[in-house]
């Protein structure tokens, strides 16, 4: 019987979709990450060794990386929560294949900007002008 292969999708074809802010494409996105924190827990009948119970879960900051351009939609966002007024938004990371169709969707909840950091500039320099954001969220889904 011959066995069917099947490619990984590749990594480079991604759109982000946060409500209300439609910036355009980011070269790199990064965080994706949930962690169950462990608790140790022992009784004096049980075996000499401790149990590990599932503790909370917490997600990582998400960080999107993009070529700075005349779109001050994510800087205004950040904005908000430097004067105290945070304004959650859901959005989503949409992993897409070969031909643009979406093959993987993660939605993120209940999120704000918590950090944005300018781009690097040198005027001996030839690269595109980076700024990132870091996005905190509450919750992550799988759709």
């Amino acid at each position: 019987m011959p066995i069917t292969r099947t490619d990984p999708y590749r990594a480079h074809n991604f759109r982000i979709e946060i409500d209300g802010i439609d910036r355009g494409g980011f070269r790199e996105v990064s965080g994706l990450d949930s962690t169950s924190a462990p608790i140790e827990y022992r009784e004096g009948t049980d075996p000499p060794y401790q149990r590990k119970l599932s503790g909370l879960v917490t997600y990582a900051p998400i960080t999107l990386q993009g070529g700075l351009i005349n779109d001050d939609s994510l800087w205004l966002w950040r904005q908000t929560v430097v004067a105290g007024n945070v304004q959650r938004k859901s959005g989503s990371i949409v992993l897409l294949d070969d031909t643009l169709a979406e093959v993987e969707r993660w939605n993120f909840h209940d999120a704000w900007p918590s950090k944005w950091t300018g781009p690097a500039l040198n005027a001996g320099g030839n690269d595109v002008a980076v700024e990132s954001i870091e996005i905190t969220y509450e919750w992550l889904e799988k759709a």
